[in-house]
């Protein structure tokens, strides 16, 4: 029997057996769980209070450094409090409680989005294609849905199976969040306990969602082979009309690839996508539908004027969109009650009618929201007002409207002063005012496209226009990008497992999250084409992976040209979009399960201490911005993987770092049961870095774990010297390289003679290695039963 039937009801008035009459009979059942091969772990469906223990032990170990954007909480009315100079507000907490319970909250805003958008694709999956859909992810993916597995115990084989998962998360969610009310929650720890929650929570909804759509859209399943598709704004084809799709729920977008193949017409519109819509509609039509780039450009494409009719879904698109789409003559259609855009709902009208209010310029978008409608209106919308909107595209400002313009620039830099990039552009306009537009042009790459600048300028110029004019790569952007895979196969985590855990491959770097990159794109895949030349496992999502795209080597080949799709050293592997960060996740739990062979099944604590003290892996997030990256970072650091965000990464208001206090970084050996000295590994669990030099060598630095053999130690050393180096300075080490050398044995042969003399002025001594640490008591005796024979 499948799992779970929910709200199974049995209700007999009078019946009459061998054994006797029965009346008013009535039987009622939640939920039946089918029992499968795994015995049942010890956390199925855990609470807030269930891994708390395991939360403690993170935290007490790495502790929160909290950078409070002000001293003040304005949360309830008996504020404004100052909690400034270890003051408490009126409800008693203080600066740092204030500051964790903010955290939560961030992630409370990040784990529901996701909850929200796997219950929008579940139920309209459900009606669309019934509920007895498998779950099949491939051939080669035995262990399916990894995460929810670990984290509920149950093991789903249809979509109706969900239902039970995506229950327990909206329960928890709801649950956490109710902790952030004035007069809940006191303690810092225990709010950053549920930060971890609801980490752990956000990766079982990204699953589910992404499991959903790659089994009911024929996404790929597991294939290092996916194919490469167009990414750029110069490889749009503006002869046709366009139709832009942005944001992050795939389904009324896929909705207009089959209107056009239904009705013969796919060749004569362009569909083109920005941020996770657009990964996942070229994952769903794989090769004619184009990624235009991540969340940042929407604003550098419209402003083009290229998209006739602009569709868009959820999270992370521009509130004042439709402000930006008038300019332009366009159409905008708004697919979600999320985000109505203040638009008339035209669900339920007649789609000829609401094409004709569209064209002929009624009104200037509308809601719909139904999948079906949306592909209608969008291509006969798209159809008839692209000839009448020729005029617009590519309509950026000449040289010498440009020059005009930057004449109106008074020198206030209250530009410069609202940018958060702190680009300089009163200087740049000072020179184009002077016919130079160079410096102008020299802002395209690092500008985020937000448009504070122009907000905030009292002469009202179009600051951003006038970047994107003065540039001429903006048409030449062209670039080849690798589709999301999906999952990882079973076959490639035996064939690495061993290699990782040893540290003979030196790590697994992770590049996921948003847009928001300090010196642009080019920096992620500089950092990507780096590790996977150093046999790193690279993988990425979301942004980060389109980023990835956005360089070109000496013989114009993009890194997913350069380099394998197949996860493995020296690969740069695409997984997807943000709900596709799932199977990262997963790759590591499977490391464990598969290459470890320790129970999956509700046994959080076990994997996650394996995977902290044993598998090197490090999540990048260069660029991230949002609630739902923060919630994606928290559920890695449950699992015990560290975290690098970029500069602007800071104001997500803490990081979680380790300290140089030794007795913080002592282990249990599993098979003596005796404490010993684990070192500093990982150093930090969420660190954010200045520049991209100290991301280079922090990344290396995080995939260091007590377990290493000699050699794999050896080799994690080599390339953390040798980066510093290469960024620092040839004739220089790491200040605290002695703190990662337990014995003679872990010296990389490169540098040896180096190393020991260093470690002789510091007065360094040999210190124990152990090949099985952990943190938890309980491990201590699961291995004991183990050796004995015992079934856990």
């Amino acid at each position: 029997m499948s799992i779970p039937y929910r709200n199974f009801r049995l209700k007999i008035d009078e019946i009459t057996t061998p054994a006797g009459n029965i009346k008013g009979l009535d039987i009622s059942i939640g939920y039946i769980i089918e029992e499968w091969e795994e015995p049942p772990g010890p956390t199925p469906f855990p609470s807030i209070a269930t891994l708390r223990s395991w939360d403690h032990k993170l935290l007490n170990r790495y502790k929160p450094l909290y950078l409070p954007y002000c001293d003040l909480c304005c949360l309830c009315t008996y504020g404004r409090c100052d909690l400034s100079r270890d003051k408490r507000g009126s409800c008693g907490l203080n600066l740092s409680e204030q500051q964790s319970r903010l955290v939560t909250l961030v992630c409370a805003i990040g784990a529901s989005t996701h909850a929200s958008h796997a219950r929008e694709l579940l139920e309209k999956i459900k009606s669309k294609y019934g509920d007895n859909m498998p779950i099949d992810l491939g051939g080669e993916v035995y262990v399916e849905m990894p995460i929810t597995r670990l984290v509920t115990g149950v093991r789903p084989r249809t979509i109706k199976d969900l239902e039970i998962v995506l229950d327990y998360i909206e329960r928890q969610i709801v649950q956490t969040l109710a902790s952030v009310h004035t007069g809940q929650e006191g303690s810092w720890i225990d709010y950053e306990s549920k930060v971890l929650h609801l980490g752990m929570l956000d990766h079982v909804a990204l699953e589910v969602a992404d499991v959903i759509q790659i089994i009911s859209l024929g996404m790929p399943k597991a294939d290092p082979n996916a194919p490469l598709v167009d990414l750029g704004i110069g490889s749009i084809d503006i002869t046709k009309p366009v139709i832009l799709v942005i944001g992050h729920n795939v389904l009324p977008s896929a909705a207009i690839v089959d209107y056009l193949e239904a009705m013969g017409i796919r060749d004569k519109v362009e569909v083109c996508g920005l941020c996770c819509t657009a990964h996942d509609i070229t994952r769903y039509e794989k090769r004619r539908a184009k990624i235009v780039g991540p969340i940042s450009w929407q604003l550098r494409f419209i402003r083009t004027g290229i998209p006739d009719v602009v569709v868009i879904d959820e999270q992370c698109i521009y509130t004042n969109i439709l402000e930006e789409i008038k300019k332009i003559g366009a159409i905008l259609i708004a697919t979600t009650d999320k985000a109505m855009r203040g638009l008339p709902d035209r669900t339920y009208a007649d789609p000829d009618s609401v094409v004709d209010e569209l064209v002929n310029g009624k009104i200037p978008g509308a809601v719909i929201l139904d999948e079906e409608k949306v592909a209608q209106i969008a291509v006969k919308t798209a159809l008839k007002i692209a000839p009448m909107r020729a005029k617009y595209k590519w309509s950026l400002l000449n040289e010498k409207e440009i020059v005009e313009y930057a004449k109106k620039c008074s020198m206030c830099r209250n530009c410069e002063r609202n940018c958060p990039q702190n680009l300089q552009i009163s200087s740049a306009m000072v020179l184009a005012s002077k016919g130079d537009i160079t410096k102008l042009s020299s802002l395209y790459t690092l500008c985020l496209a937000c448009r504070r600048c122009e907000y905030e300028c009292p002469r009202e110029i179009p600051i951003l226009s006038l970047i994107l004019a003065s540039t001429k790569e903006i048409a030449n952007e062209r670039y080849r990008c690798r589709i999301g895979r999906g999952p990882i196969q079973d076959t490639e985590i035996r064939a690495v497992g061993r290699d990782i855990v040893l540290g003979t491959i030196p790590g697994v770097v992770a590049f996921v999250g948003c847009a928001n990159w300090s010196e642009g794109a080019q920096d992620v895949a500089l950092m990507a084409r780096e590790f996977a030349s150093r046999r790193y496992i690279v993988v990425a999502s979301g942004c980060s992976a389109m980023a990835i795209a956005m360089y070109k080597n000496d013989e114009g080949r993009t890194p997913y040209e350069e380099f394998s799709g197949v996860f493995e050293a020296g690969g740069i592997v695409n997984v997807g979009s943000c709900v596709a960060n799932s199977h990262i996740a997963g790759a590591v739990i499977k490391i464990a399960n598969i290459f470890a062979k320790l129970p999956l099944r509700a046994n959080y604590i076990e994997i996650a201490d394996y995977i902290l003290n044993r598998v090197g892996a490090v999540g990048i997030a260069w660029g991230a911005m949002s609630q739902k990256a923060a919630a994606i970072a928290a559920g890695f650091w449950r699992l015990g993987v560290p975290v690098i965000v970029g500069p602007h990464g800071l104001k997500y208001r803490r990081m979680l770092l380790g300290d140089d206090n030794e007795d913080s970084w002592y282990v249990y050996d599993a098979i003596t049961g005796e404490k010993v000295y684990g070192g500093p590994a990982p150093q930090h669990l969420f660190y954010a870095a200045e520049t991209f030099e100290e991301a280079m060598i922090m990344a290396p630095k995080l995939c260091i774990r007590p377990a290493d053999t000699p050699q794999g130690r050896a080799i994690k050393l080599t390339n953390y010297i040798s980066l510093y180096k290469q960024f620092y300075g040839v004739n220089k080490l790491p200040k605290d390289i002695h703190m990662f050398i337990r014995t003679e044995a872990d010296i990389p042969i490169t540098y040896r003679d180096e190393v020991l003399t260093y470690l002789k002025e510091v007065g360094w001594k040999e210190k124990p290695v152990t090949a099985n640490p952990t943190l938890v008591e309980d491990v201590i005796e699961k291995y004991r039963l183990r050796k004995e024979g015992a079934k856990l």
